[in-house]
């Protein structure tokens, strides 16, 4: 399949590490965030990446160039900032099939071929990896509600009072589909064209759309306490393997 990462945006929340460098280049033990997506990336086969790119965008475009351990790459040029929705749009011209989306700034270590696999079984028109978390911090995220058979029916985007406490994690598979319901996205009171708003009208539309359950852990940098937590989360876990291999 053919992947979108998203590596546009400014990352103000993660100052002073972003004073001189796009958010996605921040490291984490030792390695800058897209390259951990791009990893993951190529564990689950992907073989055609696009990267939509904005602030600072040259340092990420003279750093990996036009492939990525001989899998190739393309640049969209996200101009203003102006929501996911609007990002993906940027993507368009590029995408063909099916694909995956994926925030270029989490750390994930969980089960995304999972997701991958139910899209290519052409049950549903889109999939999610969702993940539970406590409610009193559901609001700063895109809150989902599921019916009984594991299908999203709703998608809020930070509610005041969340209808649950499952949420979106920065990893989505789409049909090209959703370019359409992007454009037909409004902007939201913040000034910008929100992606839950785009899934809802898809779930309005009739598609199906799936839910897969973490299996794994993710964290999303948006703080510098969150890159702390993403450094000690991956030394525990490489300390659990050096001590299994020991053995």
């Amino acid at each position: 399949m053919q992947v979108v990462v998203l590596a546009a945006g400014k990352g103000t929340r993660l100052r002073p590490l972003t004073d001189d460098k796009p958010k996605v280049l921040v490291e984490v033990n030792d390695k800058p965030l897209i390259e951990d997506v791009f990893d993951n990336l190529l564990e689950i086969g992907i073989n055609d990446i696009v990267v939509v790119v904005g602030y600072q965008k040259e340092q990420i475009i003279e750093r990996y160039g036009d492939e990525y351990e001989g899998v190739p790459i393309t640049y969209a040029h996200q101009r203003e900032q102006l929501g996911l929705a609007h990002a993906i749009l940027q993507a368009e011209p590029h995408i063909d099939e099916d694909f995956v989306l994926m925030l270029g700034d989490n750390v994930f270590r969980r089960n995304l071929g999972d997701v991958v696999n139910r899209q290519q079984e052409d049950r549903a028109d889109a999939a999610f990896l969702v993940e539970e978390v406590p409610y009193e911090e559901a609001s700063r995220y895109g809150v989902l509600d599921t019916n009984e058979y594991g299908e999203i029916v709703e998608v809020v985007e930070k509610p005041d009072d969340p209808p649950s406490n499952l949420v979106m994690t920065g990893f989505y598979t789409f049909t090209p589909a959703i370019f359409h319901a992007c454009h037909l996205v409004q902007p939201s009171d913040r000034g910008e064209y929100e992606l839950p708003d785009a899934i809802d009208l898809l779930i309005q539309s009739g598609r199906t759309i799936d839910a897969i359950r973490m299996d794994g852990w993710r964290i999303d940098v948006g703080y510098p306490e969150d890159r702390e937590a993403a450094e000690e989360r991956l030394q525990d876990d490489e300390a659990v393997e050096v001590a299994a291999t020991a053995e």
